[in-house]
């Protein structure tokens, strides 16, 4: 008994109370009413009255109630919202919880009665899914489309495969029939694991390239190697000795590059690795041997600081593989966000490919100077920036480069009118010169690090109107612009919509978005929308909400603090998506995480403050008037703020701009306290892969899994577990007349995946 008074009385503390301060916030007035209850109920307890009993029975069915007007028969948030009342009513009609003398009374058939209903009502959501969309994709080949390149189809000559960057390959062993015989064949082990000096954000992104028999890939601290394609065993390895510097966001390589010259055949040097590098620079490796190319700017580097203004260390770096087309080998760079207003620049430069020496730079601070700048000229400081990955159509002639914002990201005054032009945009420019010859904006006047992150697709698509050069550009709001590749004009329906305003006095906000007609834009948030593993984290979740100021997307950053939703973690962030060239139809893993950012004065930032640790957490933008924390939406528990889902697997007909089905992807595992594998729809980082065969590849998600999904309908066929993270988009290929499957298995630093080191392959048994 005296366990029963102590549970409702702190019940119904935390809840009254708790419920008070919401009311006073606008919310629901539910949770102080059942505050009430509970400590009433409580009170009856100790003095074992007949009514305790049949009380907590309404407050079953009133919750019951409650909980499906707001959410309806949707489990994960109608459970949570009956869970905790319902085990203790539970332990209420035990006979030691009230001991009355009487054993049986009406109040106690009562209140089983009121158990019994919300189980049945509990069951009956547990086995629907109001979250799934079913739907089939054309299996078809689309009458004249192809997937011709000049890449042979058992290999992976760029990060997305081709400069198309459709991440599909022709290889078509692998079916949803046979996809669940896969097996795994080799693994490798890099030894680059993740040290107790890196920065948070040291994580495994890589997507190896097969040429030949080999497969070249990048280590977090940008060790480069070769390894066997049948064999895993490795070839050679060539350690830069980039050292470690805390000034980084980021410690990742997700990509070398490729070539071979047709008139060095055979010869040294005359196939060669291109690798980025944490400390600013570009070095040329020989690709049979993993020896420096000396011919290769300044004894086989070039440094990537020349010309860049306000050098520091740890501030400019390049985590994505460069762009080889037409002679060129053309290099962007990530540059700190939200560390110091005065940055490096964000130039775009392409040098040629077998000496090295620069051939054009484009500066977006600076746009119409394409010439190479002379000694001791600087690009334009803080520009914004490719820190992605760009595409190419060599045919056209045009660079795809998908733009970030400058920094101070939330900090939008003082910008140039080619900030604002460039900012969070696709620029098409010309690969001879590196004029700009179209622009398409994804967010105007950006203020909420909602740069373009992913890598654009390029296929020709058919429309009424014929077939049309076409890029899908997927984007961290969750729009997918679809665009003539051409001219940067929409081919599915774009318009503008108008957005929040109120901005802090010194900013302004743009009056309206672009918004495609295929959008993976979620509703707005609602109080009813906040979650947690029980009423307790769900009231705190939503006094957060209520707190913070928040009408829908683009809400502009404030002191009071801004419910960031979608979130900076993107819709779709660096994986990108993938293009079936051959069906015209996509697959995406769209990611739903809320984050919060709040503006602080920076003569209020104390000197004892833990600052500039990564993305997440406090920023100083030292120079500016404020700085920023960012963070995601999160529980006192740990957990999201929003009602899961939070991750999906979606196909789209990119002919009509549908998307045909949509279902909740990954589980709990490796997330949560107890290893449960509940399929829950997690976030993910990384993207997929198409096959010809119709299975598509996929890893990313929190917990360590690869998997394969059918692309007509996105079943899931196929998954294996992994001994860490999948951060990394996989790739597929062939030695002989075996297709090979290849994940990299490294973890993530900033969403907390497992770590390691491990590159594992798998493959179809032998007959």
């Amino acid at each position: 008994m005296v366990v029963s008074f102590l549970l409702l009385l702190i019940a119904g503390l935390f809840l009254g109370i708790g419920g008070a301060w919401l009311i006073t916030l606008g919310g629901s007035w539910y949770y102080l009413l059942a505050g009430i209850a509970f400590l009433v109920t409580a009170f009856l307890v100790l003095r074992r009255h007949r009514l305790a009993r049949p009380l907590y029975a309404v407050i079953i069915i009133v919750t019951l109630a409650w909980a499906v007007w707001e959410v309806g028969f949707d489990w994960w948030p109608l459970g949570t919202r009956g869970g905790l009342i319902v085990l203790l009513g539970i332990w209420l009609l035990t006979p030691w919880a009230v001991r009355e003398e009487t054993p049986w009374r009406p109040g106690r058939a009562a209140l089983a009665l009121a158990v019994v209903l919300s189980i049945l009502v509990a069951g009956a959501a547990l086995i629907r899914d109001p979250h799934d969309r079913n739907g089939r994709l054309n299996d078809q080949r689309v009458a004249g489309a192809t997937a011709d390149s000049p890449v042979p189809p058992g290999e992976w000559h760029h990060y997305g495969r081709t400069l198309k960057a459709q991440r599909y390959s022709p290889l078509d062993q692998i079916t949803p029939q046979n996809v669940g015989q896969l097996e795994q064949v080799w693994t490798y082990r890099t030894g680059d694991m993740k040290r107790p000096t890196d920065v948070t954000e040291t994580t495994y992104q890589v997507t190896p390239l097969k040429v030949d028999d080999l497969l070249y890939l990048c280590t977090p601290h940008n060790l480069a190697i070769a390894i066997d394609a049948t064999t895993g065993q490795e070839r050679w390895r060539f350690d830069p000795k980039v050292g470690m510097e805390q000034n980084r966001q980021h410690q990742t390589c997700r990509g070398v590059s490729y070539y071979a010259d047709p008139a060095l055949t055979g010869q040294s040097c005359g196939a060669r690795i291109y690798l980025p590098t944490s400390d600013a620079r570009l070095i040329a490796l020989d690709a049979r041997t993993g020896s420096i190319c000396p011919g290769f700017g300044e004894g086989g580097t070039v440094n990537l600081w020349t010309n860049m203004p306000n050098q520091k260390a740890g501030f400019y770096y390049s985590t994505s593989p460069p762009v080889v087309a037409q002679g060129l080998i053309i290099v962007g760079g990530a540059v700190n966000d939200n560390y110091a207003v005065e940055a490096p620049s964000g130039v775009i430069r392409a040098y040629d490919i077998d000496s090295g020496v620069l051939v054009w730079n484009w500066d977006s601070g600076n746009p119409d100077r394409t010439e190479p700048l002379g000694p001791g000229e600087t690009y334009t400081p803080n520009s914004p920036n490719s820190w992605s990955i760009m595409s190419a159509d060599q045919d056209l002639g045009l660079l795809y480069v998908p733009l970030g914002n400058r920094t101070p990201d939330q900090l939008g005054m003082g910008r140039s009118a080619a900030v604002e032009r460039f900012s969070s945009s696709i620029t098409a420019l010309d690969l001879r010169t590196g004029q700009v010859r179209w622009v398409f904006q994804g967010v105007h006047h950006d203020l909420w690090d909602m740069d373009v992150p992913s890598q654009p697709s390029l296929l020709d698509l058919d429309t009424p109107d014929g077939v049309v050069p076409a890029l899908v550009q997927p984007t961290k709001q969750g729009e997918v612009f679809v665009l003539d590749r051409r001219t940067g004009q929409p081919i599915l329906p774009v318009k503008e919509v108008p957005a929040p305003t109120g901005t802090i006095p010194e900013d302004f906000s743009a009056p309206t978005q672009p918004v495609s007609s295929l959008s993976f834009n979620p509703p707005a948030l609602r109080e009813s929308d906040m979650w947690g593993v029980s009423l307790f984290d769900q009231l705190a979740c939503r006094i957060k909400f209520r707190s913070l100021r928040y009408e829908g997307r683009y809400t502009p950053p404030s002191l009071q603090g801004t419910l960031v939703y979608p979130g900076n973690f993107g819709v779709f962030n660096w994986g990108s998506v993938a293009v079936d060239p051959v069906r015209q139809v996509m697959f995406g893993m769209p990611t739903y995480l809320a984050f919060t950012s709040q503006l602080i004065p920076s003569d209020e930032i104390g000197p004892g403050q833990v600052v500039n640790t990564g993305e997440a957490g406090l920023n100083l933008n030292v120079g500016g008037p404020y700085g920023v924390i960012m963070q995601p939406f999160m529980s006192p528990l740990g957990l999201p703020c929003q009602a899961p889902p939070w991750g999906y697997v979606a196909g789209v007909d990119l002919r009509s701009g549908e998307i045909v089905w949509m279902h909740k992807n990954g589980t709990i595992r490796d997330a949560a306290p107890v290893p449960l594998p509940i399929r829950i729809g997690v976030p993910g980082l990384g993207g997929p892969i198409i096959t010809a065969g119709g299975v598509v590849f996929l890893s990313a998600s929190i917990d360590n899994y690869i998997r394969a999904y059918d692309l007509t309908t996105g079943e899931q066929l196929w998954r294996h577990r992994l001994p860490a993270g999948g951060q990394a988009t996989p790739l597929t290929y062939s030695v002989g007349d075996r297709q090979f499957v290849v994940q990299v298995a490294g973890g993530h630093g900033s969403i907390g995946t497992t770590t390691g080191d491990h590159v594992i392959a798998f493959a179809l048994p032998r007959r």
